[in-house]
């Protein structure tokens, strides 16, 4: 019996990283495709509605809010713990945890939006919206690499 549990014990040990390892992938992997979601949501709401829409990213708080102009529309995204905002592309100078804000009008074009996501084992996803073609796209980053 202490052979079978030293043997469970030791099979537990090895796969746990990996099994880790997993987890932090997929949930890295649904927070991007919920962002990009969110801001396709966005743009769909101002086309639709032909109202403009505020998309304020908020670093510090893990979290994506859409405002519309007329009352009544407002949605709010929270990520899920162990994904986090590491940045708002494009880049400004100062501090990067800053709350940032862009406007989506009917008709126009799409701004330049981009959310870099992170997690602690390294992992980064680019939730980007095309400006030609006002499409949010998952791009996936090297470990550890410099935007």
């Amino acid at each position: 019996m202490l052979v079978v549990v030293m043997i469970l014990s030791v099979l537990a040990g090895i796969s746990y990283p990996s099994m880790s390892a997993a987890i932090d992938s997929l949930r890295i992997n649904n927070a991007s495709s919920d962002v990009a979601a969110f801001l396709n949501l966005g743009l769909n709401r101002a086309e639709r509605a032909q109202n403009a829409v505020e998309v304020a990213i908020f670093p510090a708080e893990n979290a994506i809010a859409l405002t519309g102009a007329r009352p009544g529309f407002a949605r709010r995204l929270n990520l899920p713990e162990g994904v986090s905002i590491v940045s708002v592309l494009p880049s400004i100078p100062g501090d990067q945890r800053l709350p940032r804000a862009f406007l989506l009008l009917p008709g126009g074009a799409a701004p330049r939006i981009g959310v870099l996501l992170g997690n602690a084992r390294g992992d980064r996803r680019v939730v980007r919206v095309d400006p030609v073609t006002g499409i949010p796209l998952v791009e996936r980053l090297e470990r550890f690499a410099m935007l």
